[in-house]
């Protein structure tokens, strides 16, 4: 069992910037990798980013690569998405996942199917 709370979403103006965090209770952190996905109204849930178990792997949509970063703090049991130049295009409910790693390299983290546990979702609103 791991809860997942998100928080930091909120209304920005394009070109700001906001951190996402993660906390995740419930099981050992440092054993799970983490990811970041997001909806907006009438789309598909799509993949933003994720870091692996020891925080040496990380992976991003390329419609975040250079403007979003993920990262995680295993003593805090939390994850981060530090997200600059935001777009309104990025406006959507940000969910934060978790997966079980079992084999080292073997988890496709950028699949929303891969992640066995959810958070709420924080709302992130970009205006122009």
């Amino acid at each position: 069992q791991v809860q997942l709370v998100e928080s930091g979403g909120g209304l920005v103006q394009a070109g700001g910037s906001l951190r996402l965090s993660c906390a995740a209770s419930g099981r050992t952190f440092s054993s799970y990798s983490m990811g970041w996905f997001r909806q907006a109204p009438g789309k598909e849930r799509e993949f933003v980013a994720a870091i692996n178990w020891s925080g040496g792997r990380t992976y991003y949509a390329d419609s975040v690569k250079g403007r979003f970063t993920i990262s995680r703090d295993n003593a805090k049991n939390t994850v981060y998405l530090q997200m600059n130049s935001l777009k309104p295009e990025d406006t959507a409910v940000y969910y934060c996942a978790a997966v079980v790693t079992l084999i080292p390299g073997t988890t496709r983290l950028t699949f929303g199917s891969e992640y066995n546990y959810w958070g709420q979702g924080t709302q992130v609103t970009v205006s122009s």
